[in-house]
C-alpha cells in the first residue's frame, strides 16, 4: 500500500505539501479471520454491529431518502476526526483534489486552515496569494462562504467551497478576535503555484532566505537561492544568513530533512517514532554545508508549525543557528494519508511524534527561540495580535511530555524597517548587537 507522509497544520485551500512514500502494508482492522476470544474484540464488534444496525435504521426511516454513500463517509470522518485535530477522512472527491495540489496548478485562495470547535480557522495566508492580498490574518474564523453558513460543515468539503475555477469570485464573511462586527471579503480566485522560497541579499553582506512551506521544490529551491546569494555577495563580504520560517505551517518531510541538511556537516536531523518501534526511523544529515558554515539565525513565530518546527528544532538542538522571534505553534505530530482504494479516498491519520536531536518532543510545546523578540502590532490589529493560538489550544489535541504551552504572537510587519525580529538579526550578524545566545556555543544534549 502507498500511504503519503503529510507534516502540516490542516487542510490546505491553496497549496500542496505531502510526500510519497512507499511502506509495509497496514494491517486491516476487520478481516476474514475469525476474531480474537478477547474480550476487547467482542466489544468491539459488538459496537459495529450497533452501528449497522443504526445505519439501517437511518436508511430505512428517515424523513427523506438519504446518500448512503454520504452517510459512510461523515461517519468515518467522525470516527477519525475525534481522534485528534489532525486526522480526518477524505473522500474520493478530497482526496483527488489533494493530490492535484502537488502540481501545484489548481484555482485557490491562498490559505492553511483547520478546524476549531466546529469553527474553520485560518492559520496563515500565503504570501502574494489572493488572500493575503486582501488582508486575511492568522487566526480570523471564516464564517460564511458566499453567504453560506458553513458552521458544522466538514473541513474537506470548506475547502473544496474556497477552492474553484481560476477568474472565479467568492465572498467570505470573517469574524476577527475581539471585533463584534463581520468582515465582508470578496475575493477572487487565481492559479495557486506558490512558490516556497524567496531571497535577497540584504546590505550587500547578508543573505536572507524565506520559506513560507515545505512543498516537493523547497530543497531544490533553497539551494538556488544560496548559489544567487553567493553569486552577488562574495564570500568574503558576506557575513551570514538570515533563514525566515514564521508563518510558515509545514509541508513535507523530506523537504524539511532536506532544509536542515543544507546547513549542516552531520548529525541527527530528526527521528519519528509511532506506536510500533520497528516503524521508527531516524534521518542524519550529509557532509556538506552549502553556506560553508557561515554565521545563521533562524527566524520563528506562533504561525511556525511542524516541518518548520523540525528545521529550527535540528538546527537549535545541532548549535548551528541561533533562534531568534516567538515561540512556535507546537505541532510535533506526523500524519500519514492512507488510500483506503480506488474510488473510496483515504484517511489522514496521525501516526507517529517527531522528535529533535536532543530528544525532545516539542508537541504542544513548541520552540521557544534563544533570543525572544515581540512585535509592535499595529492598534487596529492588536486584540487579533494578543489571541494567539498554537497547538496546546486545539480541542483533542495529542498531550505534551511536559507542561503545555499555549499561543504566541505570529505578527510580521509588511515593512522590513519595522520588522524587529528581522533588525536583530541583522544587527548581530553585522556585530552591532551581542547576545550571549549568538553566536551559539555548546555541545548538544543527546538523549539516549
Amino acid at each position: 500500500m502507498q500511504r503519503l507522509i503529510h507534516l502540516s497544520l490542516g487542510a490546505i485551500a491553496g497549496a500542496a505539501i505531502v510526500l510519497l512514500a512507499t511502506t509495509p502494508a497496514l494491517t486491516p482492522f476487520l478481516s476474514g479471520a475469525a476474531a480474537s476470544p478477547s474480550s476487547d474484540s467482542g466489544q468491539t464488534y459488538h459496537q459495529l454491529e450497533l452501528f449497522g444496525k443504526a445505519f439501517d435504521l437511518v436508511r430505512r426511516d428517515y424523513v427523506d431518502k438519504p446518500d448512503s454513500k454520504k452517510m459512510i463517509g461523515f461517519a468515518i470522518n467522525g470516527m477519525v476526526s475525534g481522534l485528534d485535530p489532525h486526522s480526518n477522512y477524505m473522500d474520493a472527491k478530497a482526496f483527488g483534489d489533494m493530490q492535484a495540489e502537488t502540481s501545484g496548478q489548481f484555482g485557490g485562495l491562498g490559505m492553511q486552515v483547520t478546524m476549531e470547535n466546529g469553527r474553520v480557522k485560518v492559520i496563515s495566508p500565503i504570501d502574494d496569494t489572493p488572500a493575503a492580498k486582501a488582508g486575511i490574518l492568522a487566526g480570523d474564523f471564516i464564517t460564511r462562504i458566499d453567504d453560506q453558513v458553513i458552521a458544522g460543515l466538514p473541513l474537506s468539503e470548506v475547502v473544496t467551497k474556497l477552492r474553484g475555477t481560476p477568474g472565479s469570485s467568492v465572498k467570505l464573511e470573517i469574524q476577527r478576535a475581539n471585533d463584534p462586527q463581520p468582515i465582508d471579503k470578496t475575493l477572487t480566485r487565481e492559479i495557486i503555484k506558490v512558490r516556497s522560497v524567496r531571497s535577497r541579499v540584504e546590505g550587500g553582506d547578508i543573505g536572507y532566505i524565506r520559506i513560507t512551506e515545505f512543498n516537493n521544490l523547497a530543497g531544490d529551491e533553497l539551494n538556488d537561492a544560496i548559489k544567487q546569494i553567493s553569486s552577488q555577495a562574495p564570500a568574503g563580504r558576506l557575513k551570514g544568513y538570515v533563514l525566515d520560517l514564521r508563518n510558515n505551517p509545514g509541508g513535507l518531510l523530506d523537504q524539511a530533512i532536506a532544509v536542515s541538511d543544507a546547513f549542516l556537516t552531520g548529525g541527527e536531523i530528526v527521528s519519528i517514532r509511532g506506536r510500533n518501534s520497528e516503524e521508527n526511523q531516524r534521518f542524519y544529515a550529509k557532509p556538506d554545508d552549502l553556506t560553508n558554515g557561515k554565521p545563521l539565525i533562524v527566524l520563528i513565530n506562533g504561525g511556525s508549525a511542524s516541518a518548520s518546527e523540525i528545521v529550527a528544532g535540528a538546527l537549535q538542538d545541532q548549535k548551528r543557528a541561533t533562534i531568534i522571534g516567538t515561540r512556535s505553534f507546537g505541532k510535533g505530530s506526523v500524519q500519514t494519508i492512507i488510500p483506503l482504494g480506488a474510488g473510496d479516498g483515504a484517511l489522514r491519520l496521525t501516526t507517529a511524534r517527531y522528535f529533535t536531536p536532543s530528544g525532545r518532543s516539542i508537541q504542544a510545546e513548541g520552540i521557544t527561540p534563544d533570543i525572544e523578540v515581540e512585535q509592535d502590532v499595529p492598534k487596529n490589529l492588536q486584540a487579533a495580535a494578543e489571541m494567539g493560538f498554537s497547538e496546546a489550544n486545539l480541542p483533542g489535541h495529542l498531550a505534551a511530555s511536559g507542561p503545555e504551552k499555549t499561543g504566541s504572537q505570529s505578527y510580521v510587519p509588511s515593512d522590513a524597517k519595522d520588522d524587529k525580529a528581522l533588525q536583530t538579526a541583522l544587527a548581530l550578524l553585522r556585530g552591532k548587537q551581542t547576545n550571549p545566545a549568538f553566536p551559539p556555543t555548546g555541545t548538544m544534549a543527546v538523549a539516549h
